[in-house]
C-alpha cells in the first residue's frame, strides 16, 4: 500500500523490529494516494516515524500544488525526496532516447526529461527553502544543476543508483530486460559524469535501488516488462568496483554508503562513535563474492548473477547484535 497513513508506517516500522535483520527509516508519502492532488497528513506520519516524504515517479497534477506542498514542508522543517523526471517527456519510454534505442526501435527518454523536471523542482526548493533530496540522478547535466544549486547555498543532496555508476544504454544491445530499469540507463558520458560527481561530493549518497521481481516479471518482450534491479545483496561488493577502477579510495566508498545517505536525510546513524548504536558491516575487502552463490531476495533479476566482484560481507549487527553472519 502507499504510505500516506500512520497505520501503514506503523505497521512497517512494527514489522522490521520483528524481523530484527536491519533498521527501517520509512519515506511518506508527499500526497494522498500518490495521486498528486491533495496533501497527505505529513505530522502524522511524521509522528509515526516517516524521515522523508516524496511522491516518486507520479508527478503533481499541478504546479502550484508542489509549491504549497513544499511550503508546508519547509514549514515543519521536513525533507522532501525528489525523483525528477518530467511525466510527458518520459511518457511511453523505455530507454534512453539515443543510438542504442533507436538501433533497437525502442521508445526513449530523453536526458531532457530529467534535466527540465530538475530545473523546475530547483528553482521551487528555492522559493520555498525547503530541505530537498534529489534521488536516482541519472545524467551528467542532471548532477552540474546539483552543483550549481549547491554552490548557491540551496539545502540540497543527491544521490545515484549503483548501476548508473557502472553500466550504460549499451547494455541493452541484447534485448535483456534485466537492464529495463526505470529512470533509464544512459550513456557513457553520462554515467562518467555522475562518477566524478560521486567523486567530487556534489553526490554523497549511492543507493541500491533495490527492486526485485518474480522471475515471470522479466519474461515478457523487453517493452511488457518490470523495470528494475534486484541489486541491495550486492551493494557493497559491486560498490568495491569503484575502488578497483580507481575511482574511490575505500573510506570515501563507505562514507558514500554509510554517513552520506544518513547525513542526507538527518538520520542518527552511519558513523560509529562512543554511545551510539552499533550497526556495522563487517567485510572483507580483500576477499571476493560470487554473485547469486548465496541468494535471499525472492527476486533475482539481477544481471550481475554469476559475476565474481570484489570484497565479502562476512557479518552485520544491528544494535550490536549479529543479523547476518556468512
Amino acid at each position: 500500500p502507499v504510505l500516506d497513513t500512520s497505520a501503514v508506517a506503523e505497521l512497517i516500522l512494527d514489522r522490521a523490529r520483528e524481523a530484527g535483520f536491519s533498521k527501517v527509516f520509512p519515506v511518506g508519502a508527499l500526497s494522498k494516494g500518490l495521486e498528486g492532488e491533495q496533501l497527505a497528513e505529513l505530522i502524522a506520519l511524521r509522528d509515526a516515524g516517516c524521515v522523508a516524504f516524496g511522491n516518486g515517479l507520479s508527478s503533481f497534477n499541478n504546479t502550484r500544488t508542489l509549491c504549497r506542498a513544499l511550503e508546508y514542508a519547509a514549514t515543519f522543517d521536513l525533507t522532501v525526496i525528489f525523483n525528477s523526471q518530467d511525466r510527458d517527456l518520459a511518457e511511453g519510454g523505455l530507454a534512453h532516447d539515443g543510438a542504442t534505442a533507436a538501433f533497437l526501435g525502442l521508445a526513449g527518454i530523453p536526458e531532457t526529461a530529467e534535466k527540465v523536471a530538475l530545473a523546475r523542482d530547483l528553482l521551487l526548493v528555492e522559493e520555498s527553502g525547503v530541505r530537498a533530496h534529489f534521488s536516482q540522478l541519472t545524467s551528467a547535466r542532471g548532477a552540474a544543476l546539483i552543483a550549481q544549486a549547491q554552490a548557491r547555498g540551496l539545502p540540497v543532496t543527491a544521490d545515484v543508483a549503483l548501476y548508473q555508476l557502472i553500466l550504460t544504454d549499451e547494455a541493452l544491445i541484447d534485448f535483456s530486460s534485466l537492464y529495463h530499469v526505470q529512470p533509464p540507463l544512459r550513456t557513457r558520458a553520462d554515467r562518467d559524469g555522475l562518477r566524478e560527481a560521486l567523486k567530487s561530493g556534489v553526490i554523497q549518497a549511492i543507493s541500491s535501488h533495490h527492486q526485485p521481481h518474480e522471475r515471470d516479471a522479466k519474461l515478457a518482450p523487453f517493452g511488457a516488462t518490470e523495470p528494475g534491479i534486484s541489486s541491495v545483496e550486492l551493494l557493497l561488493p559491486l560498490a568495491m568496483t569503484l575502488v578497483d577502477d580507481g575511482l574511490l579510495d575505500l573510506p570515501t566508498l563507505i562514507a558514500r554508503l554509510s554517513s552520506g545517505p544518513a547525513a542526507a536525510l538527518r538520520l542518527p546513524a552511519g558513523k560509529l562513535s562512543a554511545g551510539a548504536p552499533a550497526d556495522i558491516v563487517l567485510f572483507d575487502p580483500a576477499a571476493s563474492t560470487v554473485a547469486g552463490e548465496t541468494w535471499l531476495s525472492k527476486g533475482e533479476n539481477c544481471p550481475f548473477i554469476g559475476h565474481c566482484l570484489p570484497g565479502s560481507v562476512r557479518y552485520t549487527l544491528v544494535d550490536g547484535r549479529i543479523s547476518y553472519s556468512r
